[in-house]
């Protein structure tokens, strides 16, 4: 891939610019309000009985300046879907726009345009945090003047100023996981591909990552397009598409995703959980079935909350003490399990990296 060289080129001489989030975008064609549109998107793959489509009329938009997560199984098509946003891998048919520019006819500008921070690490562990980043430079034409410059603002930007001349291998887990990040914003790209970015660390140094993105999306209006197995990490961010056997099966906030699922999960245990449950069937809405097991009853209710004073009354009408009762608002998983029939966290996270002996990568945190 040839990219242009020089310590002039304006559009490697800063971060990106805030953007401008168009409020209606066009519905049905790929264009320039978006960071990214797809519409019919299809990759197949030949197969020992056919053809096996990967990734099957997708359509999905991303604004300009959001973050995004893309959400899916394992196998489900994340990986492929990013390949082809990439222009690492050719459509079957559909169409692609990222960052302005299709994947089809121009595979090499959307590549200038675009970062990548890949689920494993790339980093050369010999070699000080300074050093991988010039290289990564100068691989993309910067000049060197430039790319000394550059190195210098996304080791700002990432927090690791003071630990520039440290070879890669002293440095902590998210330390390693925030210079991946630096090394993907050296050129500037409009958009950044986060795949699984904090696999492997631990609680603190997974909260530092996400910090550190958050500071570059509100400091410089960076589009975010995030695959990860964390809910918790998910809810933060500003849509979620979810992906389920190659299709497109959810897109929304987070909030409207949950509001669609439906109703509270209302948890009763009692002193006599199968009268309970007979009662509760009594007064709860006909539609509503009320289950038993060795947990206690449930039962799923519009505003579960409001509903709890009101069965707890009935059940010590009866004779029944309530020992505990709760009310719990759809979560994430719930909204995976309603559009793909599985949990979300029994598909099994990533593996974590093994850590290097004698390094500080034994431990996810930061030093």
């Amino acid at each position: 891939m040839q990219l242009p060289v020089g310590d002039e080129d304006p559009t490697r001489a800063a971060l990106p610019t805030t953007a401008v989030i168009s409020a209606h975008p066009t519905p049905h064609t790929c264009g320039t309000a978006y960071a990214i549109s797809t519409r019919a998107l299809v990759k197949s793959y030949p197969g020992p009985d056919g053809t096996v489509d990967a990734v099957r009329e997708l359509d999905l938009d991303v604004f300009q300046g959001e973050t995004f997560a893309f959400l899916g199984p394992n196998g489900a098509g994340k990986s492929t879907t990013i390949s082809l946003l990439c222009a690492l891998a050719r459509p079957t048919s559909g169409q692609a726009v990222v960052a302005g520019v299709d994947v089809t006819s121009r595979p090499q500008e959307v590549r200038r345009r675009v970062g990548m921070v890949f689920q494993r690490s790339a980093l050369d562990p010999d070699l000080t945090a300074d050093q991988n980043l010039l290289i990564h430079a100068r691989l993309y034409g910067l000049g060197r003047r430039c790319a000394r410059r550059r190195a210098g603002e996304v080791l700002e930007t990432v927090g690791l100023t003071d630990r520039r001349r440290s070879p890669v291998r002293t440095l902590s887990g998210g330390m390693r996981r925030r210079l991946e990040i630096a090394r993907g914003l050296l050129h500037a790209p409009e958009v950044l591909f986060l795949d699984e970015p904090t696999t492997g660390l631990d609680p603190h140094a997974r909260a530092q990552v996400w910090e550190h993105l958050r500071t570059l999306r509100e400091r410089h209006g960076s589009t975010l397009f995030v695959t990860t197995h964390y809910l918790e990490e998910a809810e933060n961010c500003d849509r979620i598409a979810i992906i389920d056997h190659g299709r497109l099966v959810a897109q929304g906030t987070p909030t409207a995703l949950k509001s669609a699922v439906g109703d509270d999960k209302v948890h009763l245990r009692t002193s006599d959980d199968t009268t309970a449950r007979r009662l509760a069937g009594m007064i709860a809405p006909p539609d509503r079935p009320v289950t038993v097991d060795a947990d206690g009853v449930h039962l799923r209710l519009p505003d579960g909350s409001t509903w709890i004073p009101r069965l707890c009354a009935v059940l010590e009408e009866h004779g029944i003490a309530v020992r505990a009762a709760s009310a719990t608002p759809p979560t994430l998983d719930d909204v995976f399990f309603h559009h793909t029939g599985r949990s979300l966290q029994a598909t099994g996270r990533p593996p974590a990296a093994p850590p290097r002996q004698g390094t500080a990568a034994d431990s996810g945190g930061e030093r």
